[in-house]
């Protein structure tokens, strides 16, 4: 739980066992036989659960207006209904109303307070609802993933290239990006370390996309990169990006030697021929002519 918050839960018990030596000092204690116990199971039992609810929401939200929106609300619900629960046992003179106003003030106030985060907790909801259906086609079939670098795979990849060119036809694009003498690092450094090199990487390329496109990992050292809703020259940017953040990779060996990594790039917009287009894209980074069909497949 983040500090905070423990300030915040600790605050709340505070406020709790200061109202218990409010009632306790200004009030007189009632006697046992005239407790009733249906309302101090009742109103004990909600102060209780709303100081777990609040508890669960702190530990388990990240910070926000949001978050503390609805612990803040459960907290005073608590402790309105452990008010309650006080008067069950301690008789306060007439004369004294601030156990009246504390009543009447800290529930109806937690219940605007947790309104208030509930509004604001469904606009966010609307938020990441819209996220996850731009992000939705990574998590329908896991046995796409490659084992490595928890990547989709070329099956995927194609499944999902067809997907986008039937749904916005001409509006997306695809980049390639092949890491370079790949190879040579396996064969000097061992399989791990390139496999580390793999998965670093790939974190990085993800870092350098927009939340809707999808990386892949096309074939060993080669990624793919669908861009939704991107022309040629967005792809072009995106993917000389990719590559100088592929050149800017600090990436150590377990022995501390730093590699020093390249990248090619191709990119081209979607075609109705998804596996011509990918053939396209393969020969314009192996260094052979690309066809014009379908727009340029430069490699860089």
């Amino acid at each position: 739980m983040h500090l905070p918050y423990r300030h915040a839960l600790i605050a709340m018990f505070l406020v709790a066992g200061a109202c218990l030596l409010l009632y306790g000092s200004l009030g007189q204690a009632k006697p046992m036989a005239i407790w009733n116990w249906m309302d101090i199971v009742g109103e004990g039992g909600t102060a209780l659960m709303s100081a777990l609810w609040a508890l669960l929401i702190l530990g388990s939200r990240p910070g926000g207006r949001v978050t503390l929106l609805l612990a803040g609300g459960l907290s005073a619900i608590m402790l309105g209904a452990w008010v309650d629960c006080l008067d069950e046992f301690f008789s306060i003179p007439d004369q004294q109303l601030w156990d009246n106003w504390l009543e009447s003030l800290l529930t109806p106030g937690g219940m605007l307070t947790l309104t208030l985060g509930l509004y604001f907790w469904r606009q966010e909801q609307w938020s990441l609802n819209e996220h996850m259906q731009k992000r939705e086609r990574l998590f329908r079939e896991h046995r796409s993933f490659d084992r490595i670098t928890q990547l989709a795979n070329a099956d995927y990849l194609r499944r999902q290239l067809r997907l986008e060119q039937e749904r916005h036809p001409g509006e997306s694009a695809l980049i390639l990006l092949d890491v370079d003498d790949f190879h040579l690092i396996n064969r000097e450094q061992g399989q791990q370390e390139g496999n580390r090199l793999l998965q670093a990487i790939s974190h990085l390329l993800l870092l350098n996309l927009r939340p809707q496109d999808l990386l892949c990992r096309y074939a060993g050292d080669r990624y793919a990169i669908l861009l939704p809703a991107a022309s040629a020259a967005t792809a072009a940017a995106i993917a000389r990006q990719l590559q100088q953040a592929v050149r800017g990779l600090a990436h150590h060996t377990r022995d501390g030697t730093r590699l020093r990594l390249s990248a090619r790039v191709a990119w081209a917009s979607l075609e109705a021929d998804t596996d011509a287009l990918l053939s396209r894209l393969d020969r314009a980074l192996e260094g052979e002519p690309a066809i014009p069909e379908g727009g340029p497949a430069v490699a860089v």
